[in-house]
C-alpha cells in the first residue's frame, strides 16, 4: 500500500505522467512485498517550488508505506525515483528531495489493514 506523491515546478504532460507512473510501478519493487498492484501515485506539476533559492527544475517526493522497509531498500528506491525524474523531466538528481513515512495503520475499502 505505498503512495508516492511528486510535487514539481516542472510542467508534466499526460504522456510524461503516464511514463512516470509506469516507471514508479517498477521502482517500488525495491521494497520487498510492494508492487504496482497497490501503488497510488500523485503528481502535482507547476507547483510553486523553490530550492536553493531558485525556481530551477526541482521536485519534492513523498513516499508513504504501510509497514517498514530497510534503509538499503529505501536507498535503492531513492536512486530509482531520482533517475525517473531525471529521465522524464530533466530534473537533476541533486534538486530532488525524497522523504519517507512508514505507518503500522493503513485504511482501505472502509477498514484498516
Amino acid at each position: 500500500m505505498p503512495f508516492i506523491n511528486i510535487k514539481t515546478n516542472v510542467e508534466v504532460t499526460a504522456e510524461k505522467a503516464d511514463s512516470i507512473k509506469s516507471a514508479l510501478g517498477l521502482a517500488i519493487t525495491a521494497i520487498p512485498g510492494k508492487s504496482e498492484g497497490w501503488l497510488m501515485v500523485g503528481i502535482e506539476d507547476k507547483y510553486k517550488l523553490y530550492f536553493k533559492g531558485t525556481e530551477e527544475p526541482a521536485a519534492m517526493v513523498e513516499v508513504s508505506i504501510y509497514g517498514n522497509a530497510s534503509s538499503n531498500a529505501l536507498g535503492v528506491l531513492t536512486s530509482n525515483i531520482t533517475g525517473i525524474l531525471l529521465d522524464n523531466l530533466g530534473i537533476s538528481t541533486d534538486r530532488v528531495y525524497v522523504s519517507y513515512m512508514s505507518t503500522p495503520d493503513w485504511g482501505w475499502n472502509g477498514s484498516n489493514f
